[in-house]
């Protein structure tokens, strides 16, 4: 899994010309990967502002607005690839076009639900 992560800081400071191109460049980095067969999956996160923390206390659930994070980053965008070597999800990771502004992870995926399939 490649994760990368985004601040409102750091979208406020695109131009809108710069948004359009940082959009086009994802954009041709996943249909890249998706045409190789190693993209699984590549998903956006809503802004921060639009996340709920759910916690269960006594059988009853409580929502929350959130998270209320304790770091200036948040979770911005996640890629799911198939790949069969460390070596390689690295070189994939490479080409994410954040990876210029601020760096990406990537997260094996030890298991999934036998039922999942994406």
């Amino acid at each position: 899994m490649i994760i990368i992560y985004g601040n409102q800081e750091l979208w406020d400071s695109f131009t809108p010309d710069e948004w359009k191109q940082a959009v086009a460049e994802q954009d041709a980095f996943n249909q890249k990967f998706k045409d190789s067969g190693e993209l699984l999956g590549a998903f956006g996160t809503g802004d921060v502002e639009e996340a709920r923390t759910v916690r269960v206390r006594d059988g009853i659930p409580a929502v929350t607005d959130g998270p209320y994070l304790e770091t200036k980053e948040y979770l911005a965008s996640w890629c799911l690839i198939e790949v069969p070597s460390e070596e390689r999800a690295l070189e994939i990771a490479a080409e994410v076009p954040h990876a210029r502004l601020r760096a990406v992870e990537v997260w094996p995926i030890r298991h999934e639900a036998s039922w999942a399939r994406v």
